[in-house]
């Protein structure tokens, strides 16, 4: 099942083994559209609900960047407060999304990680990456922040970590020190070997048993009951500062470059 989003896609494959892939893809380096975010939340939300899903596999397309984050064209067409509220309430929904799936999802990241690719790497509850999934938190470079990722990174690697990504927003991690503070579970040298742990753990998943690991799942998610409420709150304050002068005029020069 494909759904074509614009330029790009969301697609679901539900294999007989009892595991679920989920594939977005976008041409500009597998970026987060509205609609894309809409579609991923709602596919997830549907595996969840699924008996014959008993593990899902979150993955782009493409041998290049996992995810660069927001839309830059979306991002720039934002002309107020509430435009940007709904823009990045897109997040919000996916990683609520995520959290509250009874089934485990295994993040899949084959390459870089910006922004909201951050978030999404986060918000699995298992990732593993090649050796050049660097990762990066750009917003405030640009006169925003991570404030809607910005509270599932900081759950799964600590505050120390997330303020390094989050105050130096130039530099980029490299994927080993992802590995080390957490973010990524296992670092493997090539898409190959990524892709055979994968598989690996899928399978013995999907042969565990399905209430169990519904049960681990809330106990690994204790504490964010709120997140409902206080990601909205977040999405407002991104969409407050996105609608501004400063971050228009730190748009418009990346346009121009």
């Amino acid at each position: 099942m494909i759904h074509e989003i614009q330029e790009g896609y969301v697609k679901v494959d539900m294999q007989s083994s009892g595991i679920t892939i989920i594939e977005f893809f976008h041409p500009r380096s597998n970026s987060l559209p509205a609609a894309i975010l809409n579609e991923l939340a709602g596919e997830i939300h549907s595996a969840g609900l699924q008996t014959e899903t008993k593990v899902i596999v979150l993955r782009s397309a493409g041998s290049g960047a996992f995810c660069a984050g927001a839309s830059f064209t979306e991002l720039i067409a934002i002309t107020t407060a509430e435009e940007g509220k709904k823009f990045f309430s897109g997040f919000a929904h996916v990683i609520n999304t995520m959290r509250k799936c009874p089934k485990l999802i295994i993040a899949r990241i084959q390459g870089k990680c910006v922004g909201g690719g951050v978030g999404l790497a986060a918000a699995a509850d298992y990732a593993i990456a090649t050796e050049d999934a660097d990762i990066r938190l750009s917003e405030l470079s640009i006169g925003l922040g991570p404030f809607v990722v910005g509270q599932v990174i900081q759950r799964k690697i600590g505050l120390s970590a997330f303020s390094q990504l989050a105050i130096d927003a130039a530099t980029w991690h490299p994927a080993d020190w992802a590995r080390r503070k957490g973010l990524f579970a296992e670092l493997h040298p090539n898409r190959e070997d990524m892709d055979e742990s994968i598989q690996r753990l899928a399978n013995e998943l999907a042969h565990t048993h399905p209430e169990a690991m519904a049960e681990m799942k809330k106990m690994l998610w204790e504490g964010t009951e709120n997140w409902d409420e206080l990601l909205q709150q977040r999405a407002a304050t991104s969409g407050r500062l996105a609608a501004g002068t400063f971050t228009k005029n730190a748009l418009e020069k990346l346009k121009r470059r």
